[in-house]
């Protein structure tokens, strides 16, 4: 049992459960209660939502996608909106048949949720996150080798749940890279710069996601009170950053003492949120904090950080990813799908994936849509004064506050760059 806490006047905060969701694990079995009668845990009913239900499966997808990606970038910063993958894959899955399609939608945890229709509950969702409020743009492509017929069983549902086309191949690779960077311009409308990196020469499936956020705080920082402060990239070296400060700041907040970190959560327009998940000691590996992430767990924590007033600094963040995702996705049981898949719904030629690029962008800054906290967030009252200053290493997760999906999430060892 993870037991999160905070110090206030005659307040604790209740436990909290932490349960990895993994394809592999065994459901618990309900059991009895004292008087011998079978007890079966209740469903948590913001899950009983199918939106919500599904936002929560493939944001499980997006933290095992984000664990992979940080075991292979150890020592360096880590950027994804896996939400963008996800939306790839589901939409490819359309044209897998069952074998495929199962394997992909194992990956996606489709297989721990009954719903008739998962792809126009994947429509409903990319509205609702993608909302003009959200400041969240978000677009996957699939992207086809040249000279192939694609069955118009195919292109039909994809247009519809998922509001693209499939993209053939010129075998111009000048041409093909302008048209892709030009299809991410229009999609981020402008907001991630172009590649100059050439496709490669040997594409059958390419898969292509990108996803751009620049948030805006509830309350807005104020210009004159950042700074260069020290931010400790380990216990011996120190660079200066512009530091964000706020010497009153209202933010949610939570102590998890089996995790050795102080949890922050701060709230952004259009009704997202940022969660920091900051250790206690500047040496303290952050694969603990990696390994409890699940959209249970991050739902959880949701509920129990308590509002409080605290000293609050935050590292002004611009950071940027270009990169291929495609190693990492075969370490999540999807190998099958660049050898031996089956996509005979796509086209009766044998293709399989080559390759999954993805392009990300996320910054935040001074800007807020307001100068004072709202009169109606009451903090509780503390013993003693409250630092929360994110000036090492640390994770966060930008979560959409209605659906619960999991859009971006980061590892932040040098908030200088990449």
């Amino acid at each position: 049992m993870k037991t999160l806490t905070v110090v206030l006047w005659a307040v604790v905060f209740v436990g909290y459960s932490n349960s990895q969701n993994t394809a592999e694990t065994e459901e618990p079995l309900p059991g009895p209660d004292a008087t011998g009668a079978t007890v079966v845990e209740e469903e948590d009913p913001f899950f009983k939502i199918p939106v919500n239900k599904l936002a929560a499966a493939v944001s499980n997808f997006g933290y095992d996608l984000y664990r992979q990606k940080s075991s292979e970038s150890p020592t360096t910063n880590v950027l994804l909106s896996p939400l963008s993958v996800a939306t790839a894959l589901s939409a490819l899955s359309l044209g897998a048949d069952q074998r495929t399609e199962s394997t992909i939608h194992r990956a996606l945890y489709y297989d721990l949720i009954t719903n008739p229709d998962i792809h126009a509950t994947y429509k409903e969702l990319l509205a609702l996150v993608t909302a003009s409020q959200k400041n969240f743009k978000s677009a996957s492509r699939i992207v086809l080798e040249r000279k192939l017929r694609i069955k118009s069983g195919f292109v039909t549902p994809l247009e519809k749940s998922y509001g693209t086309r499939p993209r053939i191949l010129t075998g111009n690779s000048r041409i093909d890279l302008q048209e892709m960077n030009n299809w991410v311009q229009a999609q981020t409308k402008g907001k991630i710069s172009r590649s100059s990196k050439d496709l490669p020469s040997d594409i059958s499936i390419l898969l292509f996601s990108v996803a751009h956020f620049k948030g805006q705080w509830v309350t807005r920082f104020d210009t004159r009170k950042t700074s260069l402060q020290d931010f400790h990239l380990d216990e011996d070296r120190t660079v200066r950053v512009p530091m964000m400060s706020d010497p009153k700041a209202l933010l949610r907040y939570g102590l998890d003492s089996d995790l050795n970190c102080k949890i922050a959560q701060l709230p952004l327009s259009g009704s997202m949120t940022i969660i920091f998940f900051l250790p206690v000691k500047v040496t303290q590996n952050l694969t603990l904090i990696e390994e409890s992430l699940t959209s249970e767990f991050v739902h959880d924590i949701d509920r129990e950080l308590k509002t409080i007033q605290a000293v609050l600094t935050v590292p002004k963040i611009k950071l940027t990813y270009d990169g291929e995702v495609s190693e990492t996705l075969k370490q999540l049981k999807l190998q099958s799908l660049f050898e031996t898949p089956d996509f005979s719904k796509i086209t009766g030629k044998a293709i399989k994936l080559t390759q999954v690029e993805h392009r990300s962008a996320f910054e935040w800054n001074e800007e807020g849509a307001a100068t004072a906290p709202s009169p109606s967030l009451q903090p509780a009252r503390l013993t003693f004064p409250l630092d929360y200053h994110l000036n090492k290493p640390f994770i966060f997760v930008l979560r959409d506050t209605d659906t619960g999906a999991l859009l971006f999430i980061g590892k932040v060892l040098d908030p200088r760059g990449p």
